[in-house]
């Protein structure tokens, strides 16, 4: 299982929190960016429905692949 953690940080003025090297919109308040990490994390743990997904890999072969729609990470919110 995928494991993913959002942070909260000191972002354009503001605060934001972060995935990886990706921003989200920055926030006046620290507790505003809290909230909306946790919102989000909360989302990425509802299931979906199964879904047909194509690609283009890095060699530019296109792949076709059926996504799980039950396969979601475990989230975590670090302060």
């Amino acid at each position: 299982m995928t494991d993913i953690t959002y942070t909260i940080v000191e972002h354009d003025g503001g605060w934001a929190y972060r995935l990886g090297d990706v921003f989200s919109e920055t926030f006046a308040t620290h507790d505003a960016a809290s909230g909306a990490a946790h919102r989000a994390a909360a989302e990425q743990q509802l299931d979906g429905q199964d879904e047909t997904i194509r690609y283009q890999n890095d060699r530019g072969e296109w792949k076709t692949e059926l996504s799980d729609g039950g396969d979601r990470p475990q989230t975590h919110v670090k302060e």
